[in-house]
């Protein structure tokens, strides 16, 4: 079974979902959980282009990452798994290729990740860390797609 699970949290609901799915079920003892949260300079780059001040935006980005991260150890430690976290920053790539780098480094044997359930035009303009993730990676990935919200009634 799997003994090193790399699991990348971004802050929403679906990714504290990962890290908490990453549990009890997921990490026996042996195991060891890496949480890991990237954050996205090219985003900064591509999107505020002399608009805004970008070192107060980077500055907040990684205070964000931080608090993400502080928060998904706390829920594993809430499902009697320890976890070890780690931020990257993305000095010109991407997420996704910094994800496949850490697993590769670290030496993950799980990477999991979540998608955020885009779908039609959204999911092609915007693409997905998790689909490229998927695609580049060397071990195996967990996809997990986020609850649909709605329940269905019985007709």
């Amino acid at each position: 079974m799997f003994q090193r699970i790399l699991v990348p949290v971004d802050g929403s609901h679906t990714s504290h979902s990962r890290a908490a799915g990453s549990g009890p079920a997921g990490c026996r003892p042996r195991r060891k959980l890496r949480v890991i949260h990237v954050v996205d300079e090219l985003l900064i780059a591509q999107n505020f282009d002399g608009c805004v001040n970008t070192g107060e935006l980077l500055d907040s980005l990684e205070a964000w990452g931080k608090k993400t991260l502080q928060n998904a150890v706390a829920l594993t430690r809430r499902h009697g798994v320890k976890a070890e976290a780690t931020m990257f920053e993305t000095p010109g790539g991407r997420v996704a290729d910094v994800i496949v780098r850490e697993a590769k480094k670290w030496k993950a044997d799980l990477i999991v990740i979540g998608t955020h359930g885009r779908r039609g035009i959204g999911r092609v303009v915007i693409g997905g860390d998790g689909k490229t993730v998927l695609r580049e990676a060397r071990v195996p990935v967990l996809l997990n797609r986020p609850p649909d919200g709605k329940k269905r009634r019985k007709k």
